[in-house]
């Protein structure tokens, strides 16, 4: 049975994008439980063996059953479009122990036996310490696993909804929702998002609108159904997944790193995505301000263009700048 989420007249309004680092952290542990399923991220999975074998992630993945209900609360959908991981793991620090609970029960009944684990007779008999010791290891993941690779990640995620955003714009809601995976479909009859997923859920947004979230590692699924009082929330993978872990310096062609000097050639190579100077200089190993200046030149030179996404500026290829990247290709 799909995912049916029912629009109602001030639904369509309400459409926002967001990204959240705490998701981001928890798909990582996951990835960690099952890394054969992600062949995608095995670069990233052998750079971080070495931290993760220093935390002990089994009460996380305890709660994270194969199919069925984890835990809302330890992820709850960001309150803005970049919240920070620190205002996120604040806000899941502040959730009523009943509701903890309830969660536990659910995740836990997920998967037999696991309810009585130690750890799991554990969670639920004192739900509230259950809930610190997850927030800690939560904040321990994101230190070891996701905040050395963040500016990595957050411009793919960033690229994503600015993309996205332009389409919503050309294409308005319907043709928005029908492109972001081959899991949704769109029924303009019911107005109804159904998104092809193992188990049942049938949700009226009742004026809540829809967040609409792109992920690194959820790819290749897609996730939905959170329930009250968590704002309704489809979780996506990211486009452009195939290239994040590559190494720009080495896509980078030879003839043109001789015309334009190595550097600056890295720089309009590794612009797959629209991308910020930060990001960039991150991926690139180069100082913020050299990479500001290569942008500048290469923009005055009409191989990038420019605009400004929230707090940032993110530069993109031109049709030109396309062409001579790619040389030797029509």
């Amino acid at each position: 049975m799909p995912y049916h989420l029912r629009f109602g007249e001030a639904d369509p309004l309400r459409i926002r994008f967001a990204i959240s680092p705490l998701w981001e952290t928890h798909s990582a542990v996951r990835v960690l439980a099952r890394p054969g399923k992600q062949s995608y991220h095995l670069p990233w999975l052998r750079r971080i063996a070495g931290a993760a074998r220093g935390l002990d992630l089994r009460p996380l993945q305890l709660l994270m059953p194969l199919r069925g209900h984890s835990p809302d609360f330890l992820y709850p959908p960001p309150l803005g479009p970049a919240a920070t991981f620190d205002e996120e793991i604040a806000a899941v620090r502040e959730t009523d122990p009943a509701l903890v609970l309830d969660d536990f029960e659910r995740a836990l009944a997920e998967t037999p036996g696991a309810a009585d684990t130690d750890e799991g007779r554990r969670l639920l008999a004192d739900p509230a310490d259950g809930l610190r010791r997850l927030t800690v290891l939560l904040e321990a993941a994101w230190e070891a696993l996701v905040a050395p690779e963040w500016p990595r990640l957050r411009a793919l995620l960033e690229a994503d909804v600015a993309y996205h955003s332009r389409r919503l714009a050309e294409g308005g809601l319907e043709r928005l929702l029908s492109e972001l995976h081959p899991a949704f479909a769109w029924a303009a009859e019911t107005a109804t998002l159904q998104v092809a997923y193992a188990g049942e859920h049938d949700r009226p947004l009742d004026g809540q609108g829809l967040v609409l979230m792109p992920s690194v590692f959820t790819w290749p699924d897609v996730v939905s159904g959170f329930d009250p009082p968590w704002q309704p929330t489809v979780v996506y993978p990211a486009r452009g997944i195939g290239g994040l872990w590559a190494e720009p310096q080495d896509r980078t062609p030879e003839v043109l790193a001789r015309l334009l000097g190595r550097a600056r050639a890295d720089v309009l190579c590794a612009l797959d995505e629209p991308t910020g100077t930060t990001a960039l200089a991150h991926r690139l190993g180069l100082a913020p301000s050299s990479v500001s200046a290569h942008l500048s030149v290469l923009r005055d030179a009409g191989l990038l263009a420019s605009r400004r996404y929230g707090h940032q500026v993110l530069y993109e290829r031109t049709p030109l700048g396309i062409a001579v990247s790619q040389p030797g290709t029509d």
